[in-house]
């Protein structure tokens, strides 16, 4: 057993989350290890999905080669930095939508090709503080860890059970029967309106003789008669029945489990209860050095996002990844120059429209940043970080900068925004494409230059570059010819 091991980071859950946090971890040359109660990475997916097939899309011909573009549509895959040769899921499958196993078999390769630090069957019972303010782990088999900070990426792994008078009848989603036959002409309802309840419905459509669906909200009260389920239901327009049911499945999704947190360190929950409440830099609001990576990332307003799967907490881990390196490490966000002129702004922003796959993936969460001087000497340009934790920065103070974001209208479309400090100046929202790209001359990068010199004359004086005074006024295929 030895004594009490102590790292600079722990992770604790060997899933896609820490998986990812481990790579930016090792690649940093930190000292790090990754805690799995399970036999191998990605435990979880050995039994969830329970109907194992998965959601995620491994999209593989996408018509381009370039592999940024191509994490458009690959909603499996972790971040890889080694280029043309990165470990992708299609390295394990061609399958448009993969098994649960698949994953496993992803994600055990991922940790075993870049020599991840992981340490298996390794059950946390117990996270305390000590004197020090360091986090204590004390695992099943009696070791013991310690570190200055503390990563969670278990997701949630607890399932949530709604509070409903008689709701102990219920069977749970996590062990009720996956065989379609044991529901041979049996009447069903299934409590949930999310991806586990579907999966469940769909399971039975050949076997059972009816199955409703309905969520927790409207499920008043469930009693057990002559064999029989009766449910009483609350309708949102005020009505009200009871339904009769053989078998009734609660599918309402999962929570986080803080039942191994020691009560001076464990972390406050976000309204609802089912997740952590945490800051804009995923640290616990009452538990300063503890950190939230993965599904887990799903508070602070997030639902609307796929920042609880792969596809959207992957890009979520490095940026905060980016946090820890910022606040504890002394190192800058990633930052590269461009041109400080309208031309130089346009060209960085529709380089990053057009190939980046975080903004895509997470429209209106991610927000590239420009940062200009005052005199417009100098830009910086910042990619990937949530506009709540720029906001409450030293960055987001500025007294000029931008940020390009990817949102949801009609369609998906760029939006640049102007701020100084806290204030919005100025937005310009160019028109949503058919096929994701951002080109054409009059449609969108007229307009945008156009808003950009708008911006300058506002700030610098223009003759001294070369530009007449009314450029203010005149329209964007005018301006398009003179610069």
């Amino acid at each position: 057993m030895g004594g009490e091991v102590s790292y600079e980071y722990l992770i604790l859950g060997a899933g896609p989350a820490g998986l990812q946090m481990g790579h930016h971890l090792s690649r940093a040359g930190h000292s790090y290890l990754i805690l799995e109660a399970g036999d191998s990475p990605g435990t979880f997916f050995k039994k969830f999905p329970r109907h194992r097939a998965l959601t995620s899309r491994n999209k593989i011909h996408t018509g381009s080669e370039d592999p940024e573009i191509r994490l458009r549509f690959d909603e499996c895959s972790l971040l890889d930095e080694d280029g043309d040769g990165a470990f992708r899921f299609s390295d394990v499958s061609h399958s448009y939508l993969p098994s649960a196993d698949e994953m496993v078999s992803y994600l055990c390769g991922y940790a075993e090709r870049h020599g991840l630090n992981v340490r298996c069957d390794t059950r946390v019972l117990r996270v305390e503080r000590t004197g020090a303010g360091l986090f204590r782990l004390t695992a099943a088999d009696g070791s013991v860890f310690s570190c200055r900070r503390l990563i969670v990426a278990t997701g949630t792994a607890r399932p949530h059970v709604p509070s409903i008078p008689g709701i102990d009848l219920a069977e749970s989603y996590a062990d009720v029967s996956v065989d379609p036959e044991d529901f041979v002409n049996q009447r069903v309802l299934v409590i949930g309106q999310g991806s586990s309840a579907a999966e469940t419905a769909d399971n039975l459509i050949p076997t059972a003789a009816l199955i409703h669906t309905l969520p927790d909200r409207e499920v008043e009260r469930l009693e057990r008669s002559h064999g029989q389920l009766v449910v009483s239901v609350c309708h949102a327009d005020g009505g009200a029945e009871e339904r009769v049911y053989d078998r009734v499945i609660v599918a309402t999704g999962f929570r986080f489990d803080d039942s191994i947190f020691a009560s001076g360190c464990r972390p406050e929950m976000a309204p609802g209860g089912r997740l952590p409440a945490r800051t804009p830099e995923w640290e616990s609001f009452n538990v300063p050095g503890l950190y939230f990576a993965g599904a887990l990332a799903q508070a602070n307003g997030l639902e609307k996002h796929p920042s609880g799967l792969v596809h959207g907490f992957r890009y979520n881990v490095r940026a905060l990844f980016r946090m820890l390196e910022t606040k504890h490490h002394r190192r800058d966000w990633p930052a590269y120059e461009i041109e400080p002129t309208p031309e130089g702004l346009v060209e960085a922003t529709f380089v990053r429209l057009n190939r980046a796959s975080a903004l895509w993936q997470l429209p209106g969460f991610l927000h590239d940043v420009i940062v200009v001087d005052e005199d417009w000497n100098a830009a910086r340009y910042l990619e990937e970080m949530p506009l709540a934790y720029l906001r409450q920065g030293e960055l987001g103070q500025s007294s000029h900068y931008y940020t390009i974001s990817l949102e949801r209208g009609e369609g998906l479309h760029p939006v640049v925004r102007r701020w100084s400090g806290g204030q919005l100046i100025s937005e310009k929202h160019l028109p949503e494409d058919l096929f994701g790209e951002w080109k054409k001359p009059e449609a969108h990068v007229a307009p945008l230059r156009y808003f950009y010199m708008q911006q300058l004359l506002e700030i610098a004086d223009l003759e001294s570059a070369g530009y007449d005074a009314p450029l203010a006024e005149m329209e964007p295929q005018r301006l398009l010819r003179i610069v």
